[in-house]
This record gives C-alpha cells, sequence and structure tokens, in this order.
C-alpha cells in the first residue's frame, strides 16, 4: 500500500526553495539565522484529561498552564510573515481542553498558516466539530486499542470514552462528507502488547463504522526524560509479525499504514545521517508557558530553549545568539545517542544528509 500521506517518510522535499536556502546557508550564521521553520507544534496547554500508560510528556507534569491569547495575537501573525506554513495543535497536554481553541485556531489560518490536531477525541464533540473542522487540514485521534477495556487500560480512563470517541468520529465524518469539506480525519495506534491482538478489530471499526481515511499503526520509542519506563526496550519482532498484515484490510477509500520503515529502524537500531540538519531549521516547538524549542524531544533543556514569547518576538529568538550556540554545537559536537529513537525529523536527516553528501552518481539521473 502506498503511503500517500507520507506519514512514514516525509515531505521536505516540497519545499524545494527552503531547502536550497538551507543548502545555500552553509555554516554562514547572517544566512543561516533567516531560514524559519516551515512546521511548528503547539500546546495550547498542559492539562491532559487521560493518563496513557506510554506518556512521553508525564515529566512535564501535565500542568494546567495554558497559551496566552493576547501574546499569540502578536505572534502568529509574524509567524505568517516569516514563512511557517503549518501548525499542529497537540504537544504536552489535550489541545481541545483549551477554551480558546477556536479562537487560536481561526487566528493561525487568517495568518497563512495551516493547521492540524492530534488529539484523544473526547472533546471532539459536535460543538468544536463544527467550528474547527471546516478550517483544518487534517484531525487525527489517538486510539490505541480496539475494545473499551483495553481503551481504558491503555489510556488511563473510562471504558465509556472510548465509546464517546467513536461516536465523535463518526460525526465529525459525517458533518465533513455532508458539507464537502477537505479535511482528512484519521487515528492512530501506539503497538504495544496490550494492543497487538486488536489491531484486526481496530482497523474495521475506523473503516466500517466511522468511515475514515486512515489508520496509522506506529512503534512505541523510549523518551530520553519520561518518568515511564514500562516499554523500555520493548522488542518489536514479534509485533511486527503481527501489525504488517492489518495493511490488507485497506481500500479504495480507507488505508491502514503501518510504519514499517520507522519499526524497521527500531528493531535494527540504526540510522543512516550522523548529525541533526533539521534543527535548528525546519520545525520548533511552543510550550503551553510560550518557550519556544527548537525540538520537541528536548523539552525543559536549556541548550534547546530557545526563548520566550510572552516577552520577545519571534525573530529575537530565531535570531538569537542562543540559537546560534545551539546551531554551532548540533554542527560540531552534539552526541545523537542523546536522541530519542526514530525521532520525527529522522527521515528529513537522512534526506538533508544525501543532499549534503551526495553519492558521485546523483546526475545519472
Amino acid at each position: 500500500m502506498s503511503d500517500e500521506y507520507r506519514i512514514d517518510s516525509h515531505k521536505l522535499m516540497y519545499h524545494p526553495r527552503r531547502v536550497a536556502q538551507w543548502l545555500e546557508s552553509g555554516d554562514d550564521w547572517d544566512k543561516v539565522k533567516q531560514i524559519y521553520p516551515i512546521y511548528m507544534e503547539f500546546s495550547p496547554t498542559g492539562a491532559c484529561n487521560h493518563r496513557c500508560i506510554f506518556c512521553a510528556m508525564d515529566y512535564i507534569g501535565y500542568k494546567p498552564k495554558c497559551l496566552d491569547m493576547d501574546v499569540m495575537k502578536r505572534v502568529l501573525p509574524e509567524m505568517g510573515r516569516v514563512g511557517v506554513k503549518s501548525v499542529m495543535f497537540a504537544g504536552e497536554g489535550e489541545p481541545l481542553l483549551y477554551k480558546h481553541i477556536y479562537a487560536l485556531a481561526t487566528l493561525t489560518v487568517e495568518s497563512g498558516i495551516d493547521i492540524a490536531f492530534t488529539t484523544n477525541g473526547v472533546l471532539l464533540t459536535k460543538k468544536n466539530v463544527d467550528k474547527i473542522l471546516p478550517i483544518t487540514t487534517w484531525i487525527k485521534v489517538s486510539i490505541d486499542a480496539g475494545t473499551p477495556a483495553t481503551y481504558a487500560l491503555i489510556h488511563g480512563t473510562q471504558q465509556a470514552d472510548f465509546i464517546k470517541v467513536v461516536e465523535n468520529l463518526k460525526y465529525a465524518v459525517d458533518y465533513r462528507n455532508r458539507n464537502g469539506f477537505s479535511c482528512t480525519i484519521g487515528a492512530q495506534v501506539l503497538l504495544l502488547p496490550e494492543n497487538s491482538h486488536e489491531l484486526k478489530t481496530l482497523a474495521k471499526i475506523c473503516r466500517d463504522e466511522i468511515g475514515l481515511d486512515y489508520l496509522v499503526i506506529k512503534p512505541y520509542s523510549q523518551h530520553m526524560f519520561s518518568k515511564t519506563r514500562k516499554y523500555a526496550g520493548l522488542n518489536y519482532e514479534h509485533l511486527h509479525e503481527q501489525a504488517k498484515e492489518i495493511p490488507r484490510l485497506s481500500n479504495d477509500t480507507f488505508k491502514v499504514l503501518y510504519r514499517s520503515e520507522t519499526t524497521g529502524h527500531l528493531i535494527s537500531r540504526s540510522s543512516y545521517f550522523k548529525c541533526c540538519n533539521a534543527t535548528p531549521f525546519f520545525w520548533a516547538y511552543l510550550g503551553a508557558n510560550h518557550d519556544v524549542t527548537a525540538c520537541s524531544a528536548f523539552l525543559k533543556d536549556e541548550r534547546f530553549t530557545l526563548g520566550n514569547l510572552e516577552t520577545h518576538s519571534l525573530k529575537d529568538i530565531w535570531e538569537s545568539e542562543t540559537r546560534k550556540k545551539l546551531f554551532e554545537t548540533l554542527r560540531n559536537s552534539f552526541d545523537l545517542g542523546e536522541c530519542r529513537v526514530n525521532c520525527r525529523m529522522g527521515s528529513i536527516n537522512e534526506y538533508l544528509e544525501g543532499l549534503k553528501k551526495p553519492h558521485p552518481h546523483v546526475n545519472f539521473i
């Protein structure tokens, strides 16, 4: 099955001007500092209504901090002007808990920036769907089980939430289809020993009951700082064999994407790049406390915290000496062994390293 959404790879090749700017900049800071992120992840709030047993963000503490709309009214138009093209609302909390989420989403779109949501879906209610879906590029819901009992176990919540999420998604798909909106609606499951036997059940629910566009099956990757260590060293050899059969449930309107390339990297522990070229260039993270972090895997790490939008503009932060220092560190002395295995930028880094150090036969196209 083809990965039409390129979830298991990357989409940086669709931004040749930004990539060319990066290539041409080399180590010249005056050029480097002007390369702004294409994509940002926002955490509208640190609060969360679930306590997933695999949560990588547990070390942040689920603090009920929220983005200040006055700050965002100042910052989002600037982000649009400097070239930020997309924002995913997710973060260390549940984005739909943020009481100003519709205003924030609307302001982001009005600033010329595409938006998306990763959510647990409990609050993807009719009220929120009617407002948010028409202006959203895609919505992805973390379901992680095929039955209410397993869902409650994994998400640290009540079984009724599973039913609620399924019903919310049914409404969202129907509302989209009735109105001809283009928003892609999908789900994801983190492959664990507790849910591997329910993958087929979940896929059929997503395909036949809800009518989703896709289901993503992805492997767990241990976060360096998270408190939970339950799945550290999880062996995917057996789970890999189970999961790779599920894409057969795909049809013309519904796709099951098993992230086999990502799982393969996890099993082999191999990577094909020696330096993180994606950071601090093509993406960034905005926390609920307004900190701008160059890599979402290093929240609360001072080396990667570039500044705070409550007191500074994005331009001040992005072109600062702090980012320059991080840029130099990543190029010269940073140990990739500190990084999370299967980082989101892994495929992008392989692509960028290939551009920097091309094979001698590349002209034979």
